[in-house]
């Protein structure tokens, strides 16, 4: 699955702006006061002004093997989010790395780097070298009833987990992170995981999909 496109909320707009774009060096498009889009490799990460907005769970792929590469950039900006004292967190059953960070909004963000998925085109590290959208997280209280609507509508299957917590749809190339919220919290903060509204564009299997998630409702169509 390949995230073309991410539409997410914020109640701070200016403040996200500044930080992407100022902060980390972000290229950013189509600014108004409501809304801007990020740039991300071939994604396009857009934040849309909601004033009850809730915190999100985002990551990015950034190329293989550039973990140690993105905490040296990433540290001078920003604090890391450790998880027991570990500044890169070893997925090794999913052949990945990852180092994560809150952006304006207290967002969950994560630089993913998978093995053999995306060899790097330098050996340094910036937002001009991250890859796509890789993961959007869902919180939900019937993981089940998601996943069977995902594999149905659109094609997608099981990556890892269960139907109790924690089921990661899609494939490595694209997962919705999806979690039972009355039974987990995001890793690796412990932060409470809101039912945040989101609407995505993505391929999958030689087809285009769009999927809102709003409200705990879920809709997905082909476009």
């Amino acid at each position: 699955m390949k995230i073309n496109r991410l539409k997410v909320y914020s109640s701070s707009i200016e403040a996200q702006l500044k930080f992407y774009r100022d902060e980390l060096d972000f290229e950013v498009k189509n600014y108004s006061e409501d809304s801007f889009e990020l740039v991300v490799g071939y994604s396009i990460l857009e934040f849309q002004y909601k004033e009850e907005s809730t915190p999100y769970h985002i990551a990015f792929h950034i190329p293989d093997r550039q973990e140690e590469e993105a905490v040296a950039w990433l540290e001078a900006k920003r604090s890391i989010l450790e998880f027991n004292d570990d500044k890169i967190i070893d997925f090794s059953n999913w052949q990945a790395m990852s180092v994560y960070f809150y952006d304006k909004d207290q967002n969950i963000m994560e630089f993913i780097s998978r093995r053999d998925f995306s060899k790097p085109k330098s050996a340094i590290f910036d937002p001009s070298n991250i890859v796509g959208v890789a993961e959007i997280g869902l919180a939900t209280h019937n993981i089940k009833e998601k996943f069977e609507k995902m594999k149905l509508e659109g094609g997608l299957n099981r990556f890892d987990g269960d139907f109790e917590k924690f089921c990661a749809i899609g494939e490595a190339s694209g997962l919705i992170i999806t979690i039972n919220k009355d039974k987990k919290d995001w890793f690796p903060t412990g932060d409470k995981a809101y039912a945040s509204d989101f609407e995505m564009e993505f391929e999958h299997q030689s087809k285009n999909f769009q999927m809102k998630f709003s409200n705990n409702e879920l809709e997905i169509s082909e476009l």
